[in-house]
């Protein structure tokens, strides 16, 4: 993996600073946010292709504002079970807080609480970890349902496990130095943030470049 020209091709592009602008003020706006996400995976879909120049142009506001509602959906419908978790913590938390201390019924709703949480934070390290290829499967084949491959996704992360961590890892680091963001203001965070996602489009569209190099055997 090229790790520097993940951190580094956005500020290779000659129009880069328009590019990260504009991504950043989309970035602040609820719903239109979608578009940046589209064109995160379109930044995505081109590093995997090989394109020499791979952040795209903002000529395709519609076309990625419908892409990133797509990966929006997914993510959601993959979030669902820790809505669930986070609704029957909640609500047990209040049956907790409204039944006698040392109840029985108080001990069950804490025992819940417990759980809940465990559970919560076992399936957030899930998806931090799984959404990655979901977006690049999505990025790739441009279909809503390739984000629900769930035996080639497994296939695909575990077969590729190596560059696939290092690039999660690297994206914490990236994403470490955009929060740096909030000493230039508040606001400033929206542009660096945009800049980790685009350093993780290239991370990630370089593990699939690479598994595609692999040869498979029969």
């Amino acid at each position: 993996m090229d790790i520097g020209k993940a951190f580094s091709y956005v500020f290779e592009d000659e129009n880069w600073l328009v590019k990260v602008l504009i991504g950043g003020v989309l970035s602040l706006i609820p719903i239109v946010n979608f578009i940046v996400l589209g064109y995160v995976i379109q930044a995505l879909r081109n590093v995997a292709d090989g394109v020499e120049k791979p952040l795209p142009e903002w000529d395709d506001w519609g076309g990625y504002f419908m892409k990133g509602l797509m990966l929006f959906l997914g993510g959601l419908v993959y979030s669902i079970p820790l809505i669930l978790l986070v609704v029957v913590s909640f609500v047990a938390g209040l049956i907790g807080a409204g039944a006698e201390e040392e109840s029985a019924l108080s001990s069950l709703a804490g025992l819940c609480v417990g759980c809940s949480n465990c559970l919560i934070w076992i399936y957030a390290l899930f998806l931090n970890l799984w959404l990655p290829a979901v977006a690049t499967f999505y990025a790739v084949y441009g279909e809503f349902g390739a984000m629900f491959r769930f035996g080639e996704l497994f296939n695909y992360i575990i077969g590729n496990i190596g560059n696939y961590l290092i690039a999660f890892v690297l994206y914490l680091v990236a994403s470490f130095i955009a929060s740096l963001g909030i000493i230039l203001c508040v606001i400033g965070v929206a542009f660096t943030s945009f800049w980790a996602y685009l350093v993780a489009a290239h991370l990630y569209g370089q593990v699939w470049k690479a598994s595609q190099a692999v040869p498979t055997t029969a």
